[in-house]
């Protein structure tokens, strides 16, 4: 068999365990490089189909749709908190899949494309930095669950959040610690989430240029903190936040 076949055999999605086996015992250098990337192909697919654990379980307690709801920016002196609740087909395998924060830009761009293009239903919220510096950071976050699981068509009958507990909603849900890195849709969440904030705050880098909104997305970075310092916070600015509360107390 020529390495091109061989190629064309090992990427498709239905190979006998036998010809994997005849593969391995290639002595061709080429065929080894064939079978290890086959190899890490796989490992990839087994890796996705763990992250369903908890979907796979809501599904066998009779839920159709299940929901992933994860934010993205809590912790930023500027800019919005993001929060997206995600529903995926339970049989989307999404190459790469993971939490957002654990993913490279480039790859998290791609995700957020596929996700868009894949998922049964995407709902999103953005908490904006004067309703942080009135009701609080953790209290804007959990509205935004709220408003992104509500916003959802269809609604889900269970849903996985990332962490924190929704006391109030009356879905079946799970608080997962971690969920991120542990359930597909959460970690679709995530990056849906967090995209959807990096590109608003690029936007806010061409509205407000001092500050560096593209490269640090609002985090108090030194360069931040020393924009902040020569000329004071702006309007996404979150007032109640230090080090921008020692610097500048609200009256």
């Amino acid at each position: 068999m020529t390495l091109q076949e061989m190629e064309c055999v090992l990427m498709s999605d239905d190979i006998d365990a036998s010809f994997v086996t005849a593969c391995k015992a290639d002595s061709r250098k080429a065929a080894q490089r064939l079978v290890r990337r086959y190899e890490r192909k796989q490992a990839e697919r087994a890796r996705v189909a763990a992250l369903y654990k908890y979907e796979n379980a809501a599904i066998a307690e009779g839920a159709r749709y299940i929901a992933g709801v994860d934010e993205a920016g809590r912790g930023p002196l500027a800019g919005p908190v993001s929060v997206a609740a995600v529903i995926l087909p339970n049989d989307l395998y999404l190459p790469k899949l993971n939490d957002s924060k654990k993913l490279s830009s480039k790859v998290r761009e791609e995700l957020f494309e596929e996700i868009h293009a894949k998922a049964i239903a995407i709902g999103s919220a953005l908490i904006d930095a004067k309703t942080i510096d009135r009701i609080n950071i953790y209290q804007a976050t959990i509205n935004g669950m709220y408003e992104s699981i509500f916003s959802l068509s269809p609604q889900p009958q269970k849903v996985l959040i990332d962490a924190v507990k929704l006391d109030r909603l009356s879905i079946p849900s799970e608080s997962i610690i971690h969920g991120d890195a542990k359930s597909a849709s959460i970690a679709a969440a995530s990056i849906i989430a967090k995209v959807t904030r990096d590109h608003l705050m690029d936007a806010y880098d061409r509205q407000y240029p001092e500050y560096g909104f593209a490269q640090h997305k609002g985090y108090g970075t030194a360069a931040h903190l020393a924009a902040l310092k020569k000329y004071g916070p702006c309007p996404i600015h979150r007032l109640s936040f230090e080090p921008i509360r020692s610097m500048y107390p609200i009256e």
